[in-house]
């Protein structure tokens, strides 16, 4: 995508069909060029996208034509939507983002299906969300099962604000704590961890990965950094048949299982996204 070079390139100057049609050529090298600017200019112009395609003869004015053109060109760059506008829909809760967190993707609604199947039978089921971010994965589970006991950490002091915020704002209480992994967390155990931590490649957080923080992006060399610490700190903080569950890049679950059982746990399910690819292993400490 290449960013627009004037007011008139971007914004068409006149009214809204002109200027979602001068945005989708300034997009076009996105596979979503329509969608963004449909929603980029919904958003500054705090309409509906059905009432944009409904009334293209709506005059812009000028104000607005130039956000519109600004929002634009961060897109063109690769900046992710979710910034630009500040929210991102996950398992059908609207969250509050910022790039102090990684942007919820919809392959990780995965990993909530999971973690509320593994509490299905347990009554007031304690839960730990590892690495929590937007706290959209600990909030969602919350959300599913208002009896369960969820805490949700972070490192980054900056990704917890964002989740407390988030927990306010779909009104659900969850337990927040600032820790680099299990550090603040000992002597606690729970029924279910969950965890999407870092498992990109350092090499390979480049492009638009490169407008997300980095700390919740790369996973070392190989990417398996974070579940080394994960796999060999969790036993001491699940409950006796407690489960392990782990997000993971598509390409990664082989090397995982491998590490995974090299460290005392074995696989007790894999689960692939809607997309049918490799995503979550779900994991028990000692023999099978």
């Amino acid at each position: 995508m290449s960013a627009p070079r004037t007011f008139d390139d971007a914004a068409g100057g006149a009214n809204v069909g002109s200027a979602l049609a001068a945005a989708y050529r300034t997009l076009a090298g996105s596979d979503s060029a329509k969608l963004d600017a449909e929603v980029l200019l919904a958003f500054v112009l705090t309409k509906s996208r059905a009432s944009l395609l409904a009334f293209p003869e709506r005059a812009l004015e000028r104000a607005a034509a130039e956000r519109f053109a600004e929002l634009l060109a961060r897109r063109a760059r690769g900046e992710p939507l979710a910034y630009l506008t500040g929210e991102r829909e996950f398992f059908s809760l609207d969250f509050r983002v910022s790039p102090a967190v990684l942007v919820p993707r919809s392959e990780t609604e995965l990993l909530v299906d999971v973690a509320l199947q593994a509490i299905a039978g347990l009554q007031r089921p304690a839960v730990l969300d590892l690495g929590t971010g937007s706290g959209a994965i600990a909030l969602a589970i919350k959300q599913a099962r208002p009896d369960a006991a969820v805490t949700a950490s972070d490192t980054s002091a900056a990704a917890l604000a964002v989740a407390e915020g988030n927990a306010a704002r779909v009104a659900v209480t969850v337990r927040f704590v600032e820790s680099q992994w299990f550090a603040a967390l000992a002597g606690q155990r729970f029924d279910v961890i969950v965890s999407n931590p870092p498992y990109v490649r350092s090499a390979d957080v480049c492009g638009a990965l490169e407008f997300e923080p980095r700390l919740a992006l790369d996973g070392g060399a190989d990417g398996l950094d974070a579940y080394r610490v994960l796999l060999a700190g969790a036993r001491e903080h699940l409950e006796p048949r407690g489960a392990l569950l782990l997000e993971h890049g598509h390409d990664q679950r082989a090397e995982l299982s491998i590490l995974a059982a090299a460290l005392g746990w074995h696989v007790t399910a894999a689960h692939d996204d809607l997309a049918g690819r490799a995503r979550v292993l779900a994991l028990a400490w000692g023999e099978p």
